[in-house]
């Protein structure tokens, strides 16, 4: 066994900072509606509450799968995936809707794409220690 610990490949620094962008916008967006909800512009206070503090929460997914990718742990790369997975439907929705949503869906699917390729990159998968042990 080899006490050498592998080093980051951009691949994997591509991912851990895509992963990244992804829940500081959601961080970025719960804030959003917590001051909207200050504002009073929010509609219903306690489902606008809940709404911003469900987004928040939801941001520790994709930032702890980013922390876990950037130091190189096995288990970040499930939740790297799975974040990159539950965009799918939101990035459908944005495009459906249109409008103004239309290029922000587009940047969410080309970013989501571009994670989820190299997550499931052979060479993130080795680097990460992932699948079959070399003998």
């Amino acid at each position: 066994m080899s006490d050498v610990l592998p080093s980051r490949t951009s691949r994997i620094a591509a991912a851990a900072v895509l992963t990244a962008v992804e829940g500081a916008v959601l961080v970025g967006l719960g804030a959003y509606m917590l001051v909207l909800l200050l504002a009073g512009d929010a509609g219903s206070g306690r489902s606008a509450l809940f709404g911003s503090l469900t987004v928040l929460a939801l941001a520790a997914f994709p930032l702890a799968a980013a922390r876990g990718l950037w130091t190189l742990r096995s288990w970040s790369r499930g939740p790297g995936v799975i974040t990159q997975l539950m965009a799918a439907p939101v990035v459908w929705t944005m495009i459906e809707v249109g409008g103004a949503l239309l290029p922000v869906g587009l940047a969410l699917g080309a970013v989501a794409l571009a994670a989820l390729v190299l997550l499931l990159s052979p060479s993130t998968t080795r680097t990460l220690g992932i699948g079959p042990k070399e003998a």
